[in-house]
């Protein structure tokens, strides 16, 4: 039977081939809008991390001026980053399983290769935890560990695309790079690994690129470098750069991996425990308010979705009920022209049930058209952001996986039939007895 009623929904729909094409162009407008902006929120709001969600934590300490807190507006808010005694004490406290503070900065790089001219590179000061904790992929070699961290060893791990870039694509794993005019022996290079959004460090831009180079912390601190991102203080930090090592101003990241999330309570008093001790010594003078962050928790925290996309996901998902409002008008006005041929078929013994098939099936052939004009839609929509925002974050997020493909189509159907009740329902209450005497 539903093949009959499908050649009944295409024969009818054949007969006014406008009327049609309306229909089809509202839904396929309505879900193009909104699953574009769906899409771009989607991959805006994901977490990248999220396979060791509760295992996975960001600390927060309050370690800001006593008279006034980090946002005035929301005494909930800390600073976003830490001082460098306080992250070196929490590293080196052993709680955890895996602990790494970080920072950005800039170094020239020289390459051996005569035909690659030098160049500025974004390096990460880390310690080598930091592999372990995030699952980077490795394409060769790896990481450095804790002794190496603890010499100031000269070793780096490249990205994918720096390697390509010095060593074209090559295992380049115990080769030398010059960089920041001393020399560097690389021990691995990352396979594609650009987390969107960027959740370890949001300061820098919630969808930032990754760095393109890692070398151990200590490093940084030996070159008597800051973050070249965000430095904060409430009070001056005082000359010199021991000076600024021993102040209160934030200035880097922290991450920390636990065995479980039920030993999340456990470090948490640790934390209170530690600012506890430094009250003693005259530094946190605010009340006791440390956090300790998953990375969706951070993500949600830091606000990386600003407000505006989601406003602009409820603005096209209005936009979608106005197409289907549209529709459920133009659907009406086509079947209520067909009155006479319902009554026809009521008449000959059609029951209700089935005048009611064939006209909701016509209605999910109209969604379906709408569903492969709203994906064509949708495809340009995400093309045409990349190409107005070039190879930038919005580009990587602006992609039609197969997951939203599912959801564009299943959502273009689901509308069309709902659409299409209230005018099935009105067909099927045509009487027979008055069409067949007003032909």
């Amino acid at each position: 039977m539903l093949a009959y009623y499908l050649r009944l929904a295409l024969l009818s729909l054949r007969r006014n081939p406008l009327l049609t094409l309306l229909m089809v162009a509202a839904i396929a407008l309505g879900i193009g809008a909104s699953m574009t902006s769906l899409t771009v929120l989607r991959a805006m709001s994901g977490n990248p991390l999220i396979h060791k969600e509760g295992l996975v934590y960001r600390p927060q300490l309050d370690n800001w001026a006593p008279a006034r807190g980090w946002d005035q507006d929301d005494p909930t808010n800390l600073p976003n980053l830490f001082a460098y005694r306080d992250a070196m004490a929490l590293y080196e406290s052993g709680k955890s399983v895996r602990a790494a503070a970080m920072f950005p900065n800039v170094l020239p790089v020289e390459p051996a290769n005569e035909d690659v001219k030098p160049f500025l590179s974004t390096v990460l000061f880390t310690h080598g935890d930091m592999f372990g904790i995030f699952d980077t992929p490795f394409l060769y070699g790896g990481g450095w560990d804790k002794e190496q961290d603890r010499r100031n060893a000269r070793v780096v791990v490249l990205s994918k695309k720096t390697n390509e870039q010095l060593f074209g694509g090559a295992d380049s794993v115990g080769k030398t790079i010059r960089m920041g005019a001393e020399d560097f022996t690389v021990v691995g290079v990352l396979d594609h690994w650009n987390p969107q959004p960027k959740f370890y460090e949001p300061s820098s831009g919630g969808f930032a690129d990754a760095e393109e180079m890692y070398v151990p912390f200590n490093l940084g601190i030996e070159r008597e470098l800051q973050s070249s991102n965000n430095n904060s203080c409430w009070k001056d930090p005082g000359n010199g750069y021991q000076a600024w090592l021993q102040s209160d101003c934030v200035w880097m990241a922290f991450w920390v991996e636990l065995e479980s999330a039920a030993q999340r309570d456990e470090y948490l008093d640790f934390l209170n425990g530690y600012v506890t001790e430094q009250k003693k010594l005259g530094r946190f003078e605010r009340p006791l308010n440390n956090q300790l962050h998953t990375v969706g928790e951070w993500l949600v925290k830091q606000e990386v979705v600003s407000r505006d996309a989601r406003t602009q996901v409820w603005l096209s998902f209005s936009f979608l009920l106005v197409c289907l409002i549209n529709t459920v008008g133009l659907l009406l006005a086509k079947f209520m022209a067909r009155a006479s041929e319902i009554g026809l078929r009521r008449a000959v013994g059609a029951s209700r049930r089935e005048v009611f098939t064939q006209y909701l099936t016509e209605a999910g052939v109209v969604g379906i058209a709408g569903a492969i004009g709203g994906l064509l839609l949708t495809w340009a929509g995400l093309v045409g952001l990349r190409a107005l925002y070039g190879e930038g974050a919005v580009a990587t997020l602006a992609r039609l996986d197969p997951g939203m493909t599912a959801i564009t189509v299943m959502l273009a159907l689901a509308a069309s039939l709902v659409a299409g009740l209230y005018p099935t329902w009105k067909a099927c209450e045509v009487a027979p007895a008055t069409q067949l005497k007003s032909n």
